[in-house]
C-alpha cells in the first residue's frame, strides 16, 4: 500500500510552484501548518542527466519533517525520465509526480509539461519509463483539462491507462493559464471518468483555503484538493491558524533567514520579494513596510526593519 492510499479523506495538498515552495519555505510550512502531501518544485529529468545536476539538486532538497513529499519532474524524453526516476528513488522520495499541464512556452517548447497534453502516446511512454524507473514510488500526474479546449474524455482515460496512483487536474486549459475562473464543474467530469479506476482525482485551482477545499470536494466528490497561491503569505494555510501580526512578521523572518541558510548560496535573495508582498498585506503601515523589505539584501536587513516596524 502506497502512502495515497493510507492518506484520510478528503485530503489535501500543497502545489508546486517554481521559485516558491522551495526547501526553506516547505520547512516553515511543515512546522506551522502541515498539508497531507507536499511537492517539490518541478525539476527537468533532462537536467538531472546532464553535467550541470549538481546546480539542481538543490530543488530536490528536503527534510523529514515534510513526509510525505513528492518530486515533480518534466521532460519528453523516457530514457531521461528512467534514468530520473531512479535518482528520486535514490534520494527516498514517497511519491514521484510528472508534470503534464506546465503553460510556460520554454516547457511546451520542449514538448514536455501541457504539450504533453497532444501527444497522449509520449505521455503514456513517460509513464511506463517512470514506473520502470522507480516502480517502488507511486506515480502521480499533475495536468489540465485540456489544450485549449475542454479535452478530459480523450485526455484523462488515456493516463488511466497506465494505473497512475493520483491524478491532479487543474480545471483550466493550457491556452486559458489562469486568467479564466478554474471550472470546478470539470473536476466533477474526471471523478466519474476515473470511477472504479483505483485513482485518485485531485482538484486544483483557484481554491482560497480549507473551507473551500471542503466544499470543492462536496461539488465533485474528488478525493482530494491542493492548494497553491492561497499559501503565499500564510504558512497557517493547512492549519486554519489566524495568527496575530507581530506572530506573522516573526514567521517571515524565520523564513528568511531559512532560505539564506538553506539558498543563499544557490539562489538570489530577491526571490524572498514575492513572499514579502504577501507577508506585508492587509494591515496598517503595510504598504510602507513592503517598500522597505523590497530593498532588502539579507536576512539582518529584514531583522532590522521588522524590529523597527514593531516597537513603533
Amino acid at each position: 500500500m502506497n502512502f495515497w492510499q493510507k492518506l484520510p479523506k478528503p485530503f489535501f495538498v500543497l502545489a508546486p510552484m517554481a521559485n516558491v515552495t522551495d526547501v526553506s519555505f516547505r520547512r516553515v510550512i511543515a512546522k506551522y501548518g502541515k498539508p497531507d502531501v507536499f511537492y517539490t518544485e518541478f525539476v527537468s529529468a533532462n537536467g538531472l542527466c546532464s553535467e550541470g545536476r549538481e546546480a539542481l539538486l538543490i530543488d530536490l532538497a528536503y527534510s523529514e519533517t515534510e513526509r510525505p513529499i513528492v518530486a515533480q519532474l518534466f521532460t519528453a524524453d523516457p530514457e531521461k525520465m528512467f534514468e530520473a526516476a531512479k535518482l528520486i528513488a535514490e534520494l527516498g522520495f514517497d511519491g514521484l509526480d510528472i508534470n503534464m499541464g506546465c503553460p510556460d512556452k520554454n516547457v511546451v517548447k520542449q514538448r514536455a509539461g501541457a504539450a504533453l497534453m497532444k501527444q497522449p502516446e509520449l505521455a503514456r511512454e513517460l509513464m511506463r519509463a517512470a514506473k520502470a524507473g522507480a516502480p517502488e514510488l507511486p506515480l502521480s500526474i499533475k495536468t489540465r483539462i485540456g489544450d485549449t479546449k475542454n479535452n478530459l474524455a480523450e485526455w484523462l482515460p488515456a493516463l488511466l491507462e497506465e494505473k497512475p496512483a493520483a491524478i491532479i487536474i487543474h480545471a483550466r486549459t493550457r491556452k486559458e493559464m489562469s486568467k479564466v475562473p478554474a471550472r470546478w464543474e470539470t473536476i466533477a467530469e474526471a471523478v466519474n471518468i476515473a470511477r472504479g479506476s483505483g485513482t485518485l482525482i485531485i482538484g486544483n485551482g483557484d481554491v482560497v483555503d480549507l473551507a473551500d477545499a471542503r466544499a470543492k470536494v462536496e461539488q465533485t466528490a474528488c478525493d482530494g484538493v491542493m492548494l497553491g497561491r492561497a499559501i503565499f503569505g500564510n504558512p497557517w494555510l493547512f492549519s486554519e491558524k489566524i495568527p496575530k501580526l507581530e506572530e506573522k512578521l516573526e514567521v517571515m523572518l524565520e523564513h528568511t533567514r531559512l532560505f539564506e541558510e538553506l539558498l543563499g548560496a544557490h539562489k538570489s535573495f530577491h526571490i524572498m520579494r514575492k513572499h514579502y508582498k504577501a507577508y506585508a498585506n492587509g494591515f496598517d503601515g503595510a504598504k510602507e513596510l513592503r517598500v522597505q523589505l523590497m530593498s532588502t539584501e539579507t536576512s539582518a536587513e529584514v531583522e532590522k526593519i521588522v524590529s523597527s516596524f514593531l516597537n513603533t
